[in-house]
């Protein structure tokens, strides 16, 4: 009987009871989308990095892990050091990593091709072939297809043109790739470069490698770590800013589902005065009313949960079709969250509504008019 009344309340105010449930939905759209993104792009640099085929990765002093932020503080021939006196070492790869802004943040990597396809195997091309000349740039197949490059055309990278020689499939690093000379005349760090990728015989022998390199002199504050190592630090307590930033996602989120729940049955409660009057001269009790009124959240807080996660669904599908660079990661566990953040936020902004309710004198309420 409770829940045929609680139906009927949102049925008679349809218009209010829509706005309640898209504005919910928003709320769990907000977190899914911008929390998906978060995690898309996190994820997906870090099985870029596991593609490259390293097991051991060496970066100067004071480097950040983040790819593109350290520069090419120290002279490429540490590779040559690495090479020839650290055992179980069969590659030495050194790559400049560069910030590149132009039509947006992007890191590219200037590589030495033969060293580069030696750690994880040849490049697979889609299309053209590796590197002709100094000039030449290659880019994966996701910057192909959402830029609609192919190979021959003109692109500009760090205020200089580079034909695009080839497009290989992505999963390799970085998106674009530029010899490392190249790289290196660009940003004036001739003979400079900022990791050095290894490969070994073995990767069992990993912490025997990462030992004889800090023993090396000179290369004792240099960071090095294995590839787990080094993978496991792309977590969100290891970003900056990637834990607040998820905190004010979720806080305006709550924000929003509380102060539409609280307008919607802060205005319902005053508008059906006469009626909780009636209730209460039937002997219904404070608990009753404010059963009703928590029904009716929880209602529209599961409408909203819902067509958020429809929309969210749909929102990434179209987005990743648009925008094949952009990873969305919604997992189980978020859906379950945002849905309990929204259950949180609504049910926050009916405890007061619910509490007037509850508290009206049937006596007033029938005389209300």
């Amino acid at each position: 009987m409770m829940n045929k009344m609680v139906v009927a309340n949102l049925m008679h105010r349809p218009i209010r009871s829509m706005i309640s449930i898209i504005a919910i939905a928003l709320e769990v759209t907000l977190i899914l989308l911008i929390v998906g993104l978060c995690y898309g792009i996190m994820n997906d640099t870090k099985n870029r990095n596991a593609g490259i085929g390293f097991d051991v990765i060496v970066q100067p002093p004071g480097s950040s892990f983040l790819s593109g932020v350290s520069g090419a503080p120290v002279s490429v021939k540490v590779a040559d050091v690495l090479r020839q006196r650290i055992p179980h070492v069969k590659v030495v790869s050194p790559v400049v990593w560069q910030i590149a802004t132009g039509g947006g943040v992007e890191v590219i990597d200037g590589i030495d091709l033969q060293s580069f396809e030696e750690l994880g195997g040849p490049f697979h091309f889609v299309e053209g072939g590796p590197f002709r000349g100094p000039d030449d740039v290659l880019v994966d197949d996701y910057i192909a297809r959402q830029r609609h490059v192919k190979v021959g055309d003109s692109m500009e990278i760090l205020n200089h043109q580079f034909r695009v020689c080839g497009v290989v499939e992505n999963g390799r690093g970085a998106r674009k790739f530029v010899p490392i000379r190249t790289m290196q005349d660009l940003i004036g760090a001739d003979g400079k470069a900022s990791v050095f990728y290894l490969k070994l015989d073995d990767p069992a022998n990993a912490q025997s490698v990462i030992d004889g390199i800090k023993k090396q002199p000179g290369m004792e504050g240099y960071s090095v770590r294995s590839m787990q190592d080094y993978l496991s630090m792309m977590t969100p307590s290891n970003l900056p800013g990637f834990r607040p930033f998820i905190g004010v996602v979720i806080g305006v989120s709550l924000v929003i589902g509380f102060l539409v729940i609280f307008q919607a049955l802060y205005t319902a409660v005053m508008e059906r005065t006469r009626e909780i009057g009636i209730l209460k001269s039937l002997g219904a009790s404070k608990v009753y009313i404010v059963n009703v009124v928590l029904r009716e959240t929880l209602l529209l807080a599961i409408g909203g949960i819902i067509v958020g996660i429809l929309v969210s669904l749909t929102a990434r599908i179209g987005i990743q079709h648009r925008w094949p660079l952009v990873h969305i990661d919604q997992s189980g566990e978020w859906i379950w969250r945002a849905a309990v953040i929204a259950i949180v936020g609504a049910t926050a902004g009916a405890i007061y509504p619910a509490y007037k309710a509850a508290q009206k004198d049937p006596i007033d309420a029938l005389a209300y008019e």
